[in-house]
């Protein structure tokens, strides 16, 4: 419609134009009308024109409305055509991004179950394989109980005469959460001291040589009594005066120093021959001594050895009938279980109470003592006269802080042929001359305990 106007407007200027063009000529020349062009003419003229614009538009093509149109439809597809391609582009940019996105989530489910599925598989068989060691030491421990049971009723000093015996390969159990130099102590459901574990170190070893690094702290359940008592060993035909009872370590202070002294649950009821046998050698000390040995024959070793005493007590009573011993190093050198036998021979013990009654005779420590080594001396003393320096003068030992020190150029000789310069049970050993101790082959001890000290 709005291109029709246009239209007839023009058409009119231009008829109008004509118009005037002519009657400017008409006066400039001064012609009469009628003579040139007439009004009456002219008028017709225009309606003829007019009408026949009025019935030639609505047929006649719009070039310029066409042609715009034409140009605007050209212009306007390739925009649509784009649009459409840039909004199809698009559409599958992001449907391909969700499809990535839901495989990657896919993929990150599906490792995620997997990974849980290898832990909760590695931590089954963990917890299967430690269910079975674990029932198999209980199996190993009851079998041991029982042959405990029946040593001790026994009174007796066990297969070795030394208060233990060798039990084939170590079995160790649970050392997690123990690092190298670390311990851990425990306590069984009675609160007695049960299984104490450590992971020992050369240098651990190094820094305990030479002195006690501590006072032995007292077990659950000592005993209120701990009589004196004299237990004749089968093994060595010596008699041992003094006490009954030891705090005895689980883990000694030789191996684990300081550290052997920081829980009650590193010691048990011992009777002194279970802590260091009929020579000073057996019971608890044949553990230790085999683990000191080693690290002598490896010095500054990186090397660890586990080591693990486990006390075996019989139902519900308060004292251990013995203790396993379980050693192992990271070197695979050392790997034995070693079981220690909880009593002493000639005495019955209540191991309920810790209450003992002695089957044999016994004799004052003093009389005992001085018997002993008479008949060391009488034994050492050839029957022809000997030169006076054989014999030292000075026989008379003094005590200090509770040990007995040999006089000066006397030594304390074990049943191991050991020789100690101090000693805290001095009828234990045989006084001599330390020129008497070098020539019959006997050796200064190369470290000492809480029982000897070799200087």
């Amino acid at each position: 419609m709005y291109n029709f106007l246009i239209n007839v407007l023009t058409i009119m200027s231009i008829i109008l134009s004509i118009a005037t063009v002519i009657a400017l000529f008409q006066k400039i020349t001064k012609r009469k009308p009628g003579k040139w062009l007439n009004f009456k003419n002219i008028g017709f003229t225009l309606i003829a024109l007019l009408g026949l614009l009025l019935v030639s538009v609505p047929f006649a093509p719009n070039t310029s409305v066409t042609e715009k149109h034409t140009q605007t439809s050209s212009l306007a597809a390739p925009s649509s055509k784009k649009t459409d391609s840039t909004a199809s582009s698009k559409k599958k940019a992001t449907q391909a991004t969700e499809r990535s996105k839901s495989i990657a989530a896919e993929e990150s489910s599906k490792k995620l179950a997997e990974k849980q599925a290898s832990e909760k598989a590695a931590t089954e068989s963990s917890q299967a394989r430690a269910t079975s060691i674990a029932q198999a030491k209980n199996q190993n421990n009851q079998t041991i109980l029982k042959k405990l049971v029946d040593d001790t009723n026994a009174r007796s000093a066990g297969p070795t005469k030394n208060y233990y015996w060798d039990n084939g390969a170590a079995k160790i159990t649970d050392f997690t959460g123990i690092t190298a130099g670390q311990s851990k102590f425990s306590a069984d459901s009675q609160q007695r001291s049960s299984t104490a574990r450590a992971v020992l170190t050369y240098s651990q070893y190094v820094a305990s040589k030479g002195k006690r690094q501590g006072d032995p702290l007292e077990p659950p359940s000592w005993p209120y009594t701990n009589p004196t008592v004299a237990i004749t060993y089968s093994l060595t035909n010596h008699t041992y005066h003094g006490w009954l009872y030891n705090r005895s370590h689980s883990i000694g202070d030789s191996l684990l120093g300081s550290d052997s002294y920081t829980s009650e649950y590193n010691f048990t009821t011992g009777t002194r021959s279970q802590n260091v046998g009929a020579n000073q050698n057996g019971g608890m000390r044949y553990a230790e001594e085999m683990v000191e040995n080693y690290w002598t024959s490896h010095p500054d070793t990186k090397t660890t050895v586990y080591y693990e005493t486990t006390p075996l007590y019989y139902n519900s009573e308060t004292i251990p009938r013995g203790s396993i011993v379980d050693i192992k190093s990271s070197d695979g050198v050392l790997n034995k279980e070693i079981v220690v036998i909880n009593d002493a021979e000639g005495i019955s013990i209540d191991y309920n109470n810790g209450t003992s009654k002695s089957l044999t005779p016994t004799t004052s420590k003093s009389s005992s003592a001085s018997t002993k080594q008479s008949s060391v001396a009488s034994a050492t003393t050839p029957t022809t006269s000997t030169p006076a320096t054989s014999t030292p003068k000075t026989t008379t030992p003094t005590t200090s802080g509770g040990w007995t020190i040999a006089p000066a150029g006397q030594v304390f000789v074990s049943d191991s042929n050991k020789y100690y310069a101090r000693v805290t049970n001095p009828g234990n050993y045989r006084l001599m001359s330390q020129s008497e101790a070098d020539k019959n082959g006997y050796a200064r001890a190369s470290r000492g305990n809480q029982y000897a000290r070799p200087y």
